[in-house]
């Protein structure tokens, strides 16, 4: 452990906190070292900065310093592995979404149902007033323009594409809600 970051540690315990005893911090760096094994994607120093926050925002000094620092980082590095299993990184999400199965049930239903749904929005577009139905045509494009090329198609600036983009998309969800009705208990309907 680091011992800079223990005195740091110290300064910053409120009025009236014991000081953690020199042993504490030694103790600290073995456990965290312990649980800190190669492969887990657990850093001994992360998990000693997590004990010590948790050391600071706890009531008061633990009663039985040796096991609370023992349950502590046992916690954290378990919470370290939940998160670490639970979250991916940012390559794999890169590679777009996983390729559909050849053995899904319904695959040229769900096609059709799909192209039914798309002629029924695309037919609802047409329907939007003012410049609405020039703007999602363009954001619905396959080409995937930024801001700055519809912008420049459409004769209007950058900054008020997204207001305009969020007006007639609420214009397009009543459309089509009162073409198919809304979904009861889901998400917030206006």
């Amino acid at each position: 452990m680091d011992t800079a970051l223990a005195a740091a540690v110290a300064e910053q315990l409120p009025a009236g906190y014991p000081a953690p005893p020199a042993a504490f911090a030694a103790l600290l760096a073995a456990e965290a070292a312990a649980y800190a094994l190669p492969g887990t994607g657990i850093e001994a120093a992360d998990l000693e900065q997590a004990v010590w926050l948790r050391l600071l925002e706890g009531d008061g000094p633990p009663a039985d310093p040796a096991e609370w620092t023992r349950a502590a980082v046992r916690a954290e590095a378990l919470a370290f592995d939940v998160r670490r299993r639970c979250e991916r990184p940012y390559a794999d999400q890169d590679a777009g979404p996983p390729p559909r199965s050849a053995h899904r049930g319904g695959g040229v239903e769900e096609r059709v149902i799909a192209a039914d749904a798309l002629r029924a929005v695309l037919a609802a577009v047409r329907t939007l007033p003012g410049r609405c139905p020039q703007l999602l045509h363009a954001l619905m494009s396959g080409s995937d323009p930024t801001y700055r090329e519809i912008s420049r198609e459409l004769g209007i600036s950058q900054g008020s594409l997204g207001p305009l983009r969020s007006r007639c998309a609420g214009c397009l969800r009543s459309i089509l809600n009162s073409r198919v009705g809304s979904p009861v208990g889901r998400g917030n309907a206006r």
